[in-house]
């Protein structure tokens, strides 16, 4: 028997991009002294809605990964590295915050789960 709420997939979607964007943003810090390294990343907002839009006819998506691109519109230094330590601490920054967030609704999520279920045996 599985027990879930209409929640489930897309907090496990949100958190599943939440950690996407953490894992490019520590490689982009770890690349930061790399020649000719490119910044990664994705637009967080237009994929969550990608996938939520899409998870309505089908299933199986979870987990999907985001497509990477090099972020335009940054400065490059001479060796052709366009890594910023502060964009790449604000990003992260935001990433922890998303995922607490996420992790926290989905607590509250199952804590309703679990009520209800109490409520049955009462």
């Amino acid at each position: 028997m599985q027990i879930s709420s209409g929640m489930d997939d897309a907090l496990g979607r949100y958190l599943d991009l939440t950690s996407q964007q953490m894992q490019i943003t520590a490689s982009n810090m770890a690349n930061v002294d790399t020649p000719g390294y490119k910044t990664q990343g994705f637009d967080f907002d237009q994929e969550f809605a990608r996938q939520l839009k899409d998870s309505a006819g089908a299933e199986g998506l979870a987990g999907s990964q985001a497509p990477v691109q090099d972020v335009d519109g940054l400065v490059a230094r001479p060796d052709g590295n366009n890594v910023s330590m502060d964009r790449e601490g604000l990003q992260l920054a935001k990433a922890q915050m998303q995922f607490k967030l996420g992790t926290q609704l989905l607590k509250g999520d199952f804590s309703t789960v679990m009520s209800a279920i109490h409520m049955d045996s009462k």
